[in-house]
């Protein structure tokens, strides 16, 4: 009676339900015993590995190798190779090394090294080896290697090792100041501008930042993890916009600016960080320097016009006629006008805009307490900032259309004027506005020499006077924002 073979169940749907029984007769089956048991199984193994297996005796004799091998040196068959030297296929400036290993392996040694071989037919490739001792029961001492072509491997190493010492020495010919650190915040790398402001030498694995100490601008200290890399990296955000001020060793400070920029990997995970520290202290000198002048050109012109204004209001005073003392005194006020225009672009402090409220309010000013009326001035509306070649035209506008609001369109001895400046996308309108009876335009024209000079600096702007009845007298001035 022959034996019954054994079943295995097989399930018929992934989850459960009926099984069929299949006999080992219908699927072949293999033990563990037979796999190492069975030869033709391990040469199969050799044969198929995309690895180079190969045996080598103590005296270097290429005893065998696998068809990976024989690829990796270029034979055509085991016969080009098998019984060879295997010397005549390492690179000549390796040889020294690989028959030292060897004979460590042969020793009893496992070991893994790299070395160039040369194929035959000419290719050179790079090899990792790792050998091990083969002692047979007949005595044969050999080394049994698995050896893989890494010279891609190598080649993009060396790529990479090339770009980054690109990188390095760009990094470190840029005048300005750049470090990185790991995403930790420790310093990895430093350029020799760095040093320099810094006056010192850091040490890589010194955290955060390359200088001695911080500050802020305000000259309070800023600790090394509240620096702008430390926020960069916490954050993981580029930081703009911030300033600092390093203190050397030798108690000189720097002012400068930071730029950190945390480095992220394809997943998206900060790996490091990258910092370039702008010295700005030849700014700040010019700025100061910049500030000395412009006090000593305002405290000039204010100078200038003080005594202009003093010398209009002696000739008003010893004007024989009522007409020349009224021109006169129109004049000191224009020149009070432009005074204070000059006055708001000093404290703007900008090469090229000046704060519209801040203009109107000193014009208003210094109007108002020319008039011999009780006059309340109030400024309605003023935002943004204008172009600071539009001061002085709007400066006389304003004082124009003040003057002659109160001469015209008030018929007690005190009233309201209203004032504003607004502005859109495309122009600015200056108003004046007041409750008096209003007036016709053209004849008032006639009789006023202010309105004229108002057309003609509306004009200058790119713009027109209109005036409106409110039921009193609106007087608008439309002009180009810049």
């Amino acid at each position: 009676m022959r034996d019954i073979a054994p079943t295995i169940a097989i399930p018929t749907r992934p989850y459960g339900g009926d099984v069929r029984q299949v006999t080992a007769d219908h699927a072949r089956c293999i033990t563990r015993e037979q796999v190492l048991e069975s030869p033709q199984l391990l040469r199969a193994i050799i044969a198929t590995t995309p690895e180079c297996i190969k045996i080598v005796a103590g005296d270097g004799t290429v005893v065998h190798m696998n068809p990976a091998g024989l690829k990796m040196v270029e034979a055509q068959a085991s016969a080009a190779v098998e019984g060879r030297c295997i010397f005549d296929l390492i690179a000549p400036e390796h040889r020294d090394t690989w028959r030292r290993y060897h004979e460590r392996v042969c020793d009893g040694e496992s070991l893994a090294w790299e070395f160039d071989i040369v194929g035959l037919k000419g290719a050179r490739r790079h090899m990792q080896s790792n050998g091990a001792p083969l002692r047979m029961p007949d005595g044969f001492v050999a080394q049994l290697a698995i050896t893989r072509d890494v010279t891609e491997t190598k080649r993009q190493t060396e790529r990479l090792g090339h770009a980054e010492r690109r990188s390095r020495d760009l990094l470190e010919a840029l005048p300005a100041a750049i470090y990185t650190t790991d995403a930790d915040g420790r310093i990895t790398f430093f350029n020799h501008a760095a040093v320099e402001l810094a006056g010192r030498t850091p040490n890589l694995g010194d955290q955060w930042c390359v200088t001695w100490r911080l500050y802020r601008p305000d000259g309070t200290v800023m600790p090394h993890d509240q620096c702008p890399m430390a926020i960069a990296l916490k954050e993981k955000r580029p930081v703009r916009g911030a300033e600092a001020v390093a203190e050397r060793p030798d108690g000189t400070r720097v002012p400068f600016i930071p730029f950190p920029t945390p480095l992220v990997d394809g997943a998206g995970n900060v790996t490091g960080a990258v910092n370039m520290l702008i010295d700005i202290s030849q700014r700040r000198e010019a700025e100061t320097q910049q500030r000395v002048l412009l006090n000593e050109l305002n405290y000039r012109v204010k100078n200038n016009m003080q005594m202009l204004n003093a010398l209009l209001r002696t000739a008003q005073r010893e004007a024989a006629s009522e007409d020349a003392r009224a021109v006169l005194g129109d004049a000191c006020q224009r020149v009070v006008a432009m005074a204070s225009a000059q006055q708001s672009l000093y404290n703007a402090g900008s090469p090229d805009n000046f704060n519209a409220r801040d203009l109107l309010e000193a014009v208003c000013s210094s109007a108002k307490q020319s008039f011999d009326r009780k006059v309340t001035i109030v400024c309605e509306q003023a935002h943004g900032e204008i172009a600071n070649d539009a001061a002085m035209p709007l400066a006389l506008i304003l004082n124009e259309l003040l003057t002659n609001a109160v001469k015209y369109g008030m018929r007690e001895s005190e009233g309201t004027v209203r004032v504003g400046l607004t502005r859109d996308d495309e122009s600015c309108v200056l108003y004046v506005e007041d409750d008096g009876p209003g007036f016709d335009f053209e004849e008032a024209r006639r009789r006023s020499s202010g309105l004229g000079l108002v057309v003609g600096l509306a004009r200058q702007l790119g713009g027109r006077l209109a005036v409106q009845r409110t039921p009193g007298a609106r007087c608008t001035v439309r002009f180009t924002a810049r």
